[in-house]
């Protein structure tokens, strides 16, 4: 089986942190691997402030953040509809 790529592994991890969301997605803004933007939408955000809401999500990615492998990360965050 193939190792998965840096965006997979990025969603692995919010999928992991964020085992309700209707939506997990990490896109690889400039090809390069170490740029991403990350959208989640959960219901665990309900509530919470738009810093809150983040924190969760670079709690969540904290190993690739300090390791280096997430260089840049822009983060969109929803909660419920």
């Amino acid at each position: 089986m193939p190792a998965a790529t840096p965006t997979r592994s990025l969603e692995l991890l919010l999928e992991r942190a964020f085992p309700d969301a209707a939506e997990v997605r990490v896109v690889d803004r400039t090809g390069g691997g170490d740029h991403f933007q990350a959208i989640v939408t959960s219901d665990r955000f309900a509530g919470l402030p738009l810093v809150e809401q983040h924190r969760l999500v670079y709690d969540a990615l904290a190993e690739p953040l300090a390791d280096g492998t997430i260089h840049e990360l822009r983060i969109r965050t929803r909660g419920p509809a």
